[in-house]
């Protein structure tokens, strides 16, 4: 079953964002040091993790939040999707140290991810 393990946001002004959330939800929110200008957000802590999250660079105007599930497979998930009646709004693509992450769109419009975690991917 696939259950939610992180969230995405968008924003203009990705360091404008991090403040924000830091100061209104303290929140700690680091800059990725991946290959890709992305934020990293902890909402927790070792006691209490919460989930993980993510600012980006908006690239669509429609941009806002969507939420990542987790799937043994996102070649096999993409296809459920689309038979259900969903579409693929981005194909699969690798993460480097994370695994790969695919963007879709439900039957009413909402954009969310499903990645298959495999931190081998380069």
């Amino acid at each position: 079953m696939a259950r939610p393990i992180h969230f995405d946001l968008s924003a203009d002004k990705p360091e404008r964002a991090a403040e924000f959330y830091r100061s209104a939800f303290g929140w700690t929110v680091e800059k990725w040091a991946g290959p890709e200008d992305y934020w990293m957000i902890q909402t927790g802590d070792e006691a209490d993790p919460g989930i993980t999250g993510g600012i980006a660079g908006r690239i669509s105007p429609n941009d806002t939040t969507n939420v990542v599930f987790d799937v043994p497979s996102v070649d096999d998930a993409a296809k459920a999707i689309e038979a259900s009646g969903g579409t693929i709004r981005e194909p699969k693509k690798p993460i480097p140290g994370v695994g790969y992450l695919v963007m879709c769109k439900d039957t009413e419009g909402n954009t969310f991810g499903i990645m298959q975690i495999d931190e081998s991917v380069k």
